[in-house]
């Protein structure tokens, strides 16, 4: 195969056809000022005197996926008092206890929502709509469950924003969380697309290398409160926000952060500076040219 073909070859592989977002810090500020919130109420309404700070929660991110958070909790970092009555409980009463408090510190994050606290980030609708209308396929990837995307788009300002889905893994549709890849090799196959077809949209470094980990290579990471000062080593793009019209985007790294400046409009006011499906695109292909 020649040089002209092989381009040719990689360009019909490696067309864009879905984009695949995770949700927590990346669809909306949700963790902060949502998810940590809605366990402390859960564990008042246990009886449990803790409460997460938003620096203890910050760390305790490290451990994906809520109910694996609140085991790690109790058992490494939890008061002794909590200690102790939790090494009390059977192996089953532990598991028990984990899901009952999940399921209600998911009540309390459904009703936070129900009150329009939590917004979309900036220009995550815009590049839905621009998405849907060039007929991409759209995805969900995340740790959270179903309860909690549901509750998120039905008071994101659109009623059938969920059915724009074609994919929706979350929670537990997969045995093991970010960093495992398996909740974007799950999204792949029911999407029937190739890494190569790809986009993820994430906001930490355990989705990046879950992403990484599923051999896709065009990841373009928005840093959230609780990310920001990851390391994220191998994204190909990573910025402050998806950016609007009227709030310009900032790059901070990646890859092809140089080629993406100059995409953005960055040297030249007359392009737009927000990150729309033609800088996604352009992204995607300079991920996936074929090197020479």
């Amino acid at each position: 195969m020649n040089h002209a073909n092989l381009i040719l070859f990689y360009l019909i592989m490696s067309a864009l056809k879905a984009l695949i977002f995770d949700v927590d810090g990346t669809l909306a500020e949700t963790e902060r000022d949502g998810h940590r919130i809605a366990f402390n109420r859960a564990f008042t309404a246990a009886g449990d005197d803790c409460q997460w700070s938003p620096d203890e929660y910050g760390a305790l991110l490290e451990i994906t996926g809520g109910k694996e958070r609140l085991t790690h909790y109790f058992n490494h970092l939890a008061p002794a008092a909590i200690a102790t009555r939790w090494a009390q409980l059977s192996p089953a009463a532990q598991v028990e206890l984990v899901a009952t408090l999940h399921r209600q510190k998911t009540t309390y994050y459904t009703e936070l929502l129900a009150t329009g606290a939590i917004a979309l980030r900036p220009g995550v609708l815009r590049l839905l709509k621009e998405a849907r209308a060039a007929g991409l396929q759209l995805a969900i990837a995340t740790t959270t469950t179903l309860d909690n995307v549901t509750a998120l788009f039905t008071h994101a300002g659109l009623a059938d924003l969920i059915e724009w889905f074609t994919v929706i893994a979350a929670g537990d549709v997969v045995a093991n969380k970010k960093p495992a890849p398996d909740i974007f090799t799950f999204a792949m196959q029911h999407l029937h697309c190739t890494p190569a077809q790809c986009v993820v949209i994430e906001d930490s470094l355990p989705g990046l290398q879950a992403a990484m980990a599923a051999e896709i290579k065009t990841v373009l990471i928005t840093l959230s409160y609780y990310t920001r000062n990851q390391d994220f080593t191998g994204a190909a793009l990573v910025v402050d926000q998806l950016g609007e019209p009227t709030l310009p985007v900032t790059i901070v790294g990646g890859d092809c952060a140089d080629f993406i400046h100059h995409a953005l409009g960055c040297d030249d006011a007359s392009l737009p500076n927000y990150i729309d499906l033609t800088v996604l695109q352009q992204l995607h292909q300079q991920c996936w040219q074929p090197q020479s």
